[in-house]
């Protein structure tokens, strides 16, 4: 299953985070498919950002608001009246959320509340996607993939406050949009990579600003296991995901986004196909215990994803790497970025 154009061809669709990396991806794709979108999200948070390399600003109605605000987001998201929200925005670093937890906890969950919040009474909003994260589970660093049925926990505040953010989203569901017929998904996704992120303490943006500047990549954790994909993997099943709530709102409920659970890779190993795919640059791997309490194992089960909405990984590890690079790479020489990831979504749709 694929997003299907016509569907999206005129709805109005509200994505909160549409500055973020994830957020300018799903705008350009749903922009590209004919919708009218509405985003809200704090200003870039890095230079260069997709966002403004995308130039979605002038493609899309943008506002730049703190999701921690109830007040002004309240009035946003009822002056918009969105048909579909796609709820992204986070503080989604690790390492940040030991640095700002209450920071984190009060973007992560309230700020959560305070979106579903504004959808009370809100009868024309059909659909809501809350993207939360592949570290909701409570890690027991087993071999077995996660399944959306699985207890939730969360270890560091970045894992807790978006397992709390879960339950916002379930009490919200039943308590309040249930009974405005207003179905209401979690999306767990796995690690994401792809061209266009320049987050700090994420593998591949590190790895990219290391080697274009000549620098030696310092790898913390080398043999931590994750499940990554490429960015257009778990938005596909986003957009998929909310066509089939629209049409089946019985289907609401948590889904996991992932590659293959035996896709899963160390950091090691995706750094050696970066390195190959980049064609140069240096690497030195840090001890495991360097740095905070990170987990060491994950693995998320997609068979659910595939059983209802008909979604699986189109592209493995090797090919999502090298695409990932190659989008870098040619950014670098002077390549639109736009299209750049127009020819990936291009790509990503013919198989």
């Amino acid at each position: 299953m694929l997003p299907e154009k016509d569907f999206w061809q005129g709805k109005r669709v509200l994505l909160t985070g549409h500055t973020g990396f994830k957020g300018a991806w799903l705008s350009l794709w749903l922009q590209q498919m004919g919708a009218e979108v509405i985003g809200i999200s704090l200003p870039p948070a890095t230079q260069p950002n997709l966002f403004e390399l995308l130039g979605m600003s002038n493609a899309m109605q943008s506002h730049i608001c703190d999701i921690r605000q109830a007040s002004e987001l309240k009035h946003l998201v009822q002056t918009s009246r969105p048909d579909i929200v796609f709820h992204l925005a986070a503080q989604a670093l690790v390492r940040t959320s030991y640095q700002q937890p209450l920071d984190t906890f009060a973007t992560n969950v309230m700020g959560t509340a305070h979106l579903l919040d504004a959808l009370r009474g809100q009868h024309g909003t059909r659909v809501v996607v809350a993207i939360t994260t592949d570290k909701v589970y409570q890690n027991h660093e087993w071999v077995y993939p996660y399944r959306e049925s699985d207890p939730l926990g969360g270890h560091d505040p970045y894992s807790a406050s978006k397992a709390a953010s879960e339950m916002v989203i379930s009490s919200y569901f039943a308590s309040f949009l249930r009974a405005q017929n207003t179905a209401v998904s979690s999306a767990r996704a796995g690690n994401v990579i792809g061209g266009g992120d320049w987050s700090p303490d994420r593998l591949i943006p590190d790895a990219v600003r290391a080697w274009q500047t000549g620098h030696v990549l310092d790898i913390r954790r080398p043999d931590a296991v994750r499940p990554w994909q490429h960015v257009l993997e778990p938005l596909a099943g986003y957009l998929v995901l909310a066509q089939q709530l629209w049409a089946h709102p019985a289907s609401a409920g948590p889904y996991n986004f992932g590659p293959h659970p035996a896709e899963a890779a160390t950091v090691r190993k995706v750094i050696d196909m970066a390195q190959q795919a980049y064609k140069h640059g240096q690497v030195t791997f840090g001890a495991v215990d360097q740095g905070p309490h990170e987990a060491g194992l994950l693995a998320l089960e997609i068979a659910k994803a595939k059983a209802v909405l008909g979604v699986e990984p189109r592209w493995n590890l090797l090919h999502t790497v090298q695409r990932t690079m190659d989008w870098y790479r040619r950014q670098a020489l002077g390549e639109s970025a736009q299209a750049l990831c127009l020819a990936d979504i291009a790509d990503y749709e013919a198989g």
